[in-house]
């Protein structure tokens, strides 16, 4: 990855697969260390599920990332859905063996 010149050193010119997964990853930290309303918490992770819907789909990353980020949509959905409070977002990945 290469630092644009325009603007700071956290600019980078980024695949669009691989700019909508960094900012998913931010999402899903911003809800994990979120302790602010609820209702923002929902929203983060309702986009947390759009974005790893949409990677699920997106045509250049292999059928195995593809497989586990349709699997990671699902489990977020299942938490947005849960609707708990004080459920912790973190989603515990499966060991690299297990998937396929």
């Amino acid at each position: 990855m290469k630092p644009t010149s325009r603007h700071t050193d956290e600019e980078w010119v980024l695949p669009s697969s691989e700019a909508l997964l960094a900012g998913t990853l931010a999402l899903m930290t911003g809800c994990a260390q979120h302790s602010g309303p609820h209702a923002q918490r929902e929203l983060m992770a309702g986009k947390v599920v759009a974005n790893l819907t949409e990677l699920a789909r997106h045509p250049d990353l292999s059928p195995t990332l593809r497989q586990l980020l349709s699997r990671l949509s699902e489990r977020w959905l299942m938490e947005l859905r849960s609707d708990a409070p004080a459920s912790p977002w973190v989603v515990s990945m499966p060991a690299p063996s297990t998937v396929q």
